[in-house]
């Protein structure tokens, strides 16, 4: 007799970190960090914003992790090869209800999706698939999941989208991501190619620029 996999689901709690005043923000920004980091570290670099005009909410991945033997710093992913597609679903229902509590405590005007790294997949999944809009999508230092079906794909039509890469990205050239944005944009997608000067990182200066 074969062994059967099942699944059930059963309540779980997400973690997040703010920064700002979302009683006086007009802006709304959600960030979603990269594999092995922690939102509490990964809050910290949109510190440069005013706190008075911008609410920052960093999420963090459900699958938390030693990053080296059994001890010592911890990271967190958002998912892994292994039973993907429950865990794709998890983060989303995470995501969403956060959205929905967000919404129903506060009025923001403009709404910002950030996705650095691993986050970024996370974020363009949560947008093709979940329940909610917003008025700008930055896909930082990421790869869009190239299994995201055409109809998820035109929720991206409501929001100004940008590919943002590093000259000096350990994970890539500058050639190649601009290799990587044609491919990228198509007929039911479109992305603005934007580069600045630095690594696999946020970029503060040029973050503040693109949300002004």
């Amino acid at each position: 007799m074969n062994s059967i996999e099942e699944h059930i689901k059963f309540e779980k709690s997400g973690r997040f970190f703010t920064y700002g005043n979302p009683n006086t923000a007009e802006h709304l920004l959600v960030a979603l960090h990269g594999y092995g980091q922690l939102a509490s570290f990964f809050i910290r670099k949109f510190h440069a914003l005013d706190p008075n005009k911008y609410f920052v909410v960093c999420t963090e991945g459900l699958h938390r992790f030693y990053q080296s033997g059994t001890s010592g710093r911890v990271g967190a992913s958002w998912m892994t090869k292994e039973d993907r597609l429950t865990d794709i679903e998890d983060y989303i229902s995470f995501l969403d209800a956060l959205m929905v509590d967000l919404n129903r405590n506060y009025s923001f005007s403009v709404k910002t999706l950030l996705g650095f790294s691993q986050g970024g997949a996370t974020a363009s999944r949560w947008i093709g698939y979940g329940n909610h809009e917003f008025d700008y999508f930055m896909l930082w230092a990421a790869v869009f999941p190239p299994d995201m079906d055409p109809e998820s794909k035109l929720k991206f039509s409501t929001s100004k989208n940008y590919f943002i890469i590093g000259t000096s990205d350990q994970y890539t050239t500058i050639q190649k991501a601009e290799e990587y944005h044609k491919v990228l944009n198509n007929d039911y997608i479109q992305f603005e190619f934007v580069k600045f000067e630095g690594n696999h990182s946020i970029n503060s200066e040029l973050l503040i620029k693109l949300l002004k």
